[in-house]
């Protein structure tokens, strides 16, 4: 297993449990809905896999998961049969197609919808079961600011928000932004651009953001947080085809614009928290 990430702004609470979880954690995470931050967490994992990674995205959305729409699969054990003692973990934890495993969460787990000690102290067992036995751990949080998503993010070593060029979605990600910045004493946040018309979009959006948050916004040190562009995912009919037919899109339509840009995505995740290619 790969050197361990500790990040100091993992959350506390009176469980028991490490707080801190080895191995490689990544939360991709929005500031609203509908941006396509599950179909960056489920094609991002494909593409890594296909890199000779040994991948899990578990489904921390877990109010209202959609991963398993996404995956076209129908688990009979999910998250919540671990949460309540029904199953063991490692028979929640199913493979995907595109090579990699995923932790489903149903959807409706209304209970799961608030940050309870219960809530806390299970999602932290169920974290320090996985990440030694992975390269990378995908955490596909919520929408928003909640504290169910600020939780799960606060249990990754790197948050990768995903937006698109709609100002309704550039707001919401500075915003949340902000609270990653203020509550968990983030210093860097990486950024992806979804659905974006011209090439050099994402980049341009990344310095305008960069340029609001160096006015507005410091870390508790005096220090400007930093946003580091990851990489623009073109607007391209073949995603929604793949959506549509349940299907990722790195195994559907490989070659098209947008499997391309996760492709290289993946690369820079890689590089980022470590991992070299087999």
């Amino acid at each position: 297993m790969s050197d361990v990430l500790n990040p100091p702004h993992s959350a506390e609470g009176n469980t028991g449990l490490p707080t801190q979880p080895s191995g490689k954690v990544i939360a991709v995470t929005s500031g609203k809905g509908g941006v396509g931050k599950t179909f960056v967490s489920a094609n991002l994992a494909a593409a890594m896999a296909k890199r000779g990674q040994r991948v899990l995205v578990l489904d921390a959305d877990l109010g209202l998961a959609n991963l398993d729409v996404v995956l076209n699969l129908y688990p009979k054990i999910t998250l919540h049969d671990v949460f309540t003692g029904k199953a063991k973990l490692e028979e929640a934890i199913i493979r995907a197609p595109g090579g990699f495993s995923v932790l489903l969460a149903g959807s409706g787990m209304v209970e799961y919808s608030r940050l309870t000690p219960e809530v806390r102290g299970d999602f932290l067992r169920i974290m320090n079961g996985l990440v030694p036995h992975y390269d990378v751990v995908i955490l596909d949080t919520g929408a928003g600011i909640s504290d169910v998503v600020l939780f799960a993010v606060s249990l990754a070593a790197e948050v990768m928000v995903v937006a698109t060029p709609e100002p309704t979605s550039l707001t919401d990600a500075y915003a949340t932004i902000k609270v990653l910045v203020g509550q968990q004493k983030r210093q860097t946040i990486r950024l992806v651009i979804n659905q974006t018309a011209r090439l050099g979009d994402g980049r341009a959006i990344t310095t305008q953001l960069q340029q609001v948050l160096d006015r507005f916004v410091t870390t508790d040190t005096g220090k400007h947080v930093k946003l580091v562009h990851m990489g623009d995912i073109p607007a391209d009919p073949a995603v929604r085809q793949a959506i549509m037919r349940r299907q990722l899109l790195l195994q559907a339509m490989p070659g098209s614009p947008a499997a391309l840009a996760i492709s290289q995505l993946a690369v820079k995740v890689e590089e980022t928290v470590g991992l070299k290619a087999e």
